[in-house]
């Protein structure tokens, strides 16, 4: 078999997605500041968020980011009870999409997520909840680190970095190194991904928009990455994933309604929605 590799759209073997929490005033400044530089980010709002309808409307949708569940209380899933953290969940993404016309499939874990648990609570039971209440990836937390990968369990994402993580700048700089020349080994040729989380007030608390201003400069403006809201990465790869080949992948058949982009012993190729090519 050979190696083969997903690529993001236009061949793209790196993305950056941002992900930020709580659905607070200073979100307004962070969409003013990254918007320009076209990163794109996923809010994670509560049904206690201080933003009005027409404010994340303005600032976030209408921007292309995108809204996603953070719990109606804010409250660790893997504190609770499974019906109460259902409620918690399910009354969030309700109120979302009443608010917003719009189907929410995403989430971030509230609070301590799913790093604790009690009351009966475990992973298990709750990514089956999740499951069931159309949850399609929730991010979780508390494992910083610059590997840059894609996950392998879409309801426990670890993102790569909180932005007050003293080695933000130093792991960007790493991403950005990472160049992926002709004669780059096989096996070291999957694509990356940089996700960034964190709470806009932060910022203001800490005094440090600059800091901001040097990750957008950091991360923004480079041929070589796809940027996108976490949704969109989460739909993209479960596209590719979708793909079907044959026994002796000699044939492979794209079911999705997306093009695809993918790599195959370092060689790029596309296939249609619908397509189905035959390979050398």
């Amino acid at each position: 078999m050979q190696y083969v590799y997903l690529r993001y759209p236009e061949g793209k073997y790196k993305a950056v997605t941002l992900s930020y929490d709580d659905g607070c005033h200073d979100d307004m400044r962070f969409s003013d500041v990254i918007t320009p530089t076209g990163l794109k980010c996923t809010f994670n709002l509560t049904n206690r968020s201080v933003l009005t309808p027409e404010q994340v409307k303005e600032y976030i949708l209408d921007r292309g980011h995108e809204v996603a569940v953070h719990g109606a209380n804010h409250r660790a899933p893997g504190f609770q009870r499974p019906i109460d953290g259902i409620r918690d969940v399910l009354d969030c993404r309700l109120k979302l999409e009443s608010d917003y016309g719009r189907i929410i499939r995403g989430m971030a874990y509230p609070d301590s997520g799913i790093t604790k648990f009690l009351n009966g609570a475990s992973y298990e039971n709750i990514k089956s909840y999740l499951t069931d209440l159309g949850i399609v990836y929730a991010r979780t937390l508390a494992g910083d680190n610059d590997s840059f990968l894609l996950p392998t369990d879409w309801h426990a994402w670890m993102p790569t970095v909180r932005h007050a993580n003293p080695l933000t700048l130093e792991w960007i700089d790493k991403f950005n190194d990472i160049s992926f020349a002709p004669n780059t080994y096989c096996s070291a040729r999957y694509p990356r991904l940089f996700y960034l989380w964190g709470h806009s007030f932060e910022f203001e608390r800490a005094g440090n928009w600059d800091l901001l201003d040097r990750i957008c400069e950091k991360l923004s403006g480079h041929d070589d990455v796809w940027y996108a809201t976490n949704m969109e990465i989460y739909d993209y790869v479960t596209a590719y994933h979708s793909l079907v080949w044959s026994a002796d992948n000699t044939l492979l058949y794209n079911p999705t309604l997306r093009k695809i982009w993918l790599e195959i012993d370092g060689k790029p190729l596309t296939i249609e929605s619908g397509e189905t090519l035959r390979l050398a």
